[in-house]
Order: structure tokens, then C-alpha cells, then sequence
């Protein structure tokens, strides 16, 4: 059979074709779509005669709602993915902690604006580029442990600046080796 034949028959049992989609895909919305798309796939169809065409065209649109049904429920399982990685209104943060966090992160970032150079080219490196330690030290020309203890400088006056840290200010922005240095140690 040719493809003329072929659309004489599918024009020919279109209404049993119809209600075949409707009960594979339980909607006719869906199975009018499912037709258009078998209608337009007969425009693929190559090959030999075809000895029972009513056989292979119900064969073509049952091969279509079973294509429909899976991608409908990858589309399910990738939106409910989706959903559930999105956060909730629950876990936005309402106006008042939006504001302490843009209150503390301009507390920090004055604190490293005081910070001497190498202090704070430190804490830059590791905490927003995250560089390793061993990358920092070798950038700027010093050991992982001078990198460690620049860090720990950083922090501590960073802490310090926390208004609920209930740290000493005039001793916990010191290392002790500063204050033996003080000392005359």
C-alpha cells in the first residue's frame, strides 16, 4: 500500500482511532495531538507494501501514546525534582533577617577594611576564591603556617566585631605571640 492508501485509511477509521488514543491516554485533548502526530508521521513511512494497514496504523498510534505516556512521566518526575529542590516560603528569609544579614555582612566587611593588607589578601584568597592554603603561601611568598596565622587574625577580628562574641576588644584581636612582643618577651 502507498502512502495515499495509508491516509485513506487513517481518514477512514480516524473515529476508531480517536477513541483507541483517548483510552491509552485518558484525555482527548491528548489524543487529538496523538493523531496529529501519527498523521504527520505517515509522511515517514517508507518501505514495502504494507498487507494490513488498519494493523499497522493502530500499531503506529498505539507506539505514540506509549512515547506521550513515558515523556509525560519523565515531565512529572523532573518537575517534582525541581520543586522539591526549590526552597519554600518557609525558607526565604522574611525582612527582618534579610536585614541582620545585610547589617553583618557590612559589619564584616568594614572589619576587613581595617585589616592590614596581608591579612586581609588572605582571608580574600581562602574564604572567596577559595584558594588552598598551599596556594596562598605560595602567592604571597610565606609558609602555610604564616597563612594560618593570618587567617586566625582575620577571624578573631571578625568575631570580635559579632556584638553578641562577649570577647575582651582590647585582647582578643591579639595573637599571644603579639602580646610576648609587647611584653618585651
Amino acid at each position: 500500500m502507498t502512502l495515499g492508501g495509508l491516509r485513506a485509511v487513517f481518514l477512514a477509521e480516524r473515529a476508531m482511532l480517536l477513541r483507541l488514543l483517548v483510552a491509552r491516554l485518558g484525555s482527548v485533548e491528548e489524543a487529538e495531538d496523538a493523531l496529529q502526530d501519527l498523521w504527520l508521521k505517515l509522511e515517514t513511512v517508507t518501505g514495502g507494501p504494507i498487507a494490513e494497514p488498519v494493523g499497522y496504523i493502530c500499531r503506529m498510534a498505539n507506539n505514540i501514546a506509549v512515547d506521550r505516556r513515558r515523556r509525560a512521566v519523565r515531565r512529572v518526575d523532573r518537575d517534582t525534582g525541581w520543586m522539591e529542590t526549590q526552597s519554600g516560603a518557609d525558607e526565604q528569609p522574611d525582612a527582618e533577617r534579610a536585614l541582620i544579614a545585610r547589617e553583618r555582612l557590612a559589619r564584616v566587611e568594614a572589619t576587613l577594611a581595617r585589616l592590614p593588607d596581608r591579612v586581609a589578601t588572605a582571608f580574600r584568597l581562602f574564604r572567596f576564591e577559595d584558594l588552598p592554603q598551599k596556594a596562598i603561601a605560595e602567592r604571597m611568598g610565606i609558609t602555610v603556617s604564616g597563612v594560618e596565622k593570618l587567617l586566625h587574625r582575620a577571624y578573631l577580628r571578625i568575631h570580635v566585631q559579632r556584638p553578641d562574641s562577649g570577647a575582651d576588644v582590647a585582647r582578643a584581636g591579639r595573637l599571644p605571640h603579639e602580646e610576648d612582643q609587647r611584653d618585651g618577651r
